[in-house]
């Protein structure tokens, strides 16, 4: 029976967001009195706190953020603001914000990815079953050094990039501030890059990488335009024309931009000047791809890997698939999700993806809560997981300088840095 009214508020604590926002961890065993609150966990989480309607991707149903950290559909977020849609109030905490200042929950969005048309349990579609975890620990020799950001710092953060150079950090998320720039020791050296509509603004950032010549680039979903700043924060690029929906973008050894546009199916080559805020060159050195979004280049080989993302056929998920091209373009190889499962142990839904200093081709997994090496182009894909715990939902990846592995975990919306100990 569907409830007519909204329970008790679910305030958030500590500065953390309400479970309606945060991914579930379930517990390694489960009771049948737990097995009915992880039931319950899962309803908060894929329904509207206000009109108890399941989130959709698109339309009145898709999950928005609150400033405040709750999340309500962009329906009920309507129906707050009254007729003219300025102002609402938050109907847990109280606090009022614009309508303007409301944005999409990246996480939700990637889970009703994952869950694809037909709907389905969380816990399934993460690859989990009621009575068991995910992977065992970590190999040795790789350990958790430093966790930096959580709720508060930062917010729905979306890509992460490393300057090889002097070890900074950039951290692109969803506060008004969008980017961070954390130092090599964990310290928050900048923030910069508004929330608004002025032309260095940054409306909803994608991801973001940094060129060997110290320039932060940034691709932004509200604009459908590619972004660049110094590490001060002063705009020097914005590049606008012929994008669909930029997405992942990677930079070559030779400060060149290589990006993916989803929803044109397409890979690009950007070349400027960032110094003098001068745009070469933007060609297109790739077609006919479905939903590109990921992307990395190898520093040695100039090889680059694309993550696809397939729509779903019918009843079944979403999948993706893994695409390696050569530095002349020329396909070496391909995976999609279901090849991957013939040759693993789990189901692999890949989300980012980097090249070690070795040149193998490094994955993130919503499906494990993981991180898995897929081996060099010339012998993909093998299968070694690198971090298999410790993890709710990894959409981002990079390498430092010193050969640190970075993950970026929306899940606890922070950075975790790893390191041979």
């Amino acid at each position: 029976q569907r409830r007519s009214a909204p329970g008790p508020p679910r305030l958030a604590h500590r500065g953390r967001p309400a479970a309606s926002s945060r991914l579930p961890q379930p517990p390694p065993r489960l009771t049948a009195a737990g097995m009915a609150a992880e039931d319950e966990a899962e309803l908060s989480l894929l329904e509207c706190r206000v009109c108890f309607e399941r989130y959709g991707p698109g339309g009145q149903r898709r999950p928005r953020n609150l400033p405040c950290g709750h999340v309500l559909c962009r329906g009920c977020v309507g129906a707050l603001g009254g007729p003219e849609r300025r102002r609402l109030e938050c109907p847990f905490c109280r606090r009022a914000c614009g309508s303007a200042e409301t944005s999409d929950c990246l996480p939700l969005l990637q889970l009703l990815e994952v869950l694809g048309p037909a709907g389905g349990s969380v816990l399934s579609a993460l690859g989990r079953s009621g009575g068991g975890g995910a992977a065992g620990p970590a190999p040795a020799g790789l350990g958790l050094r430093l966790s930096l950001g959580g709720w508060g710092s930062l917010v729905n953060p979306t890509g992460v990039a490393a300057c090889r150079r002097s070890g900074r950090l950039a951290v692109a998320h969803d506060g008004k501030k969008r980017i961070h720039i954390f130092g090599p020791s964990g310290s928050c050296l900048q923030r910069f890059g508004e929330r608004g509509d002025a032309g260095n603004d940054i409306k909803y950032p994608l991801d973001v990488t940094v060129t060997s010549d110290g320039h932060v680039v940034v691709t932004d979903g509200g604009d459908s335009s590619v972004k660049a700043f110094d590490f001060e924060g002063t705009g020097v690029l914005a590049v606008r024309e012929g994008f669909c929906l930029p997405w992942g973008l990677d930079a070559t050894p030779e400060s060149e931009v290589i990006l993916t546009d989803s929803e044109a199916g397409a890979l690009y080559r950007l070349t400027a000047d960032f110094k003098k805020g001068k745009l070469k060159k933007c060609q297109m050195i790739r077609s006919q791809l479905i939903s590109p979004r990921g992307v990395a280049v190898s520093q040695t080989s100039g090889a680059i890997v694309v993550i696809e993302h397939l729509k779903a056929q019918g009843p079944s998920n979403g999948s993706t698939r893994v695409k390696i091209f050569s530095a002349e373009m020329d396909l070496i190889g391909q995976m999609d999700s279901f090849g991957l499962n013939l040759l693993f142990p789990s189901k692999i839904h890949t989300t980012a993806v980097a090249f070690d200093k070795e040149g193998r081709i490094i994955v993130t997994d919503v499906c494990s809560q993981a991180v898995i090496c897929l081996g060099k182009p010339e012998e993909f894909p093998i299968f070694n997981p690198l971090i298999s715990h410790g993890l709710s939902y990894p959409v981002g990846l990079t390498y430092m300088a010193n050969n640190s592995l970075v993950v970026l975990d929306s899940g606890d919306h922070s950075v975790k840095i790893y390191s041979s100990t």
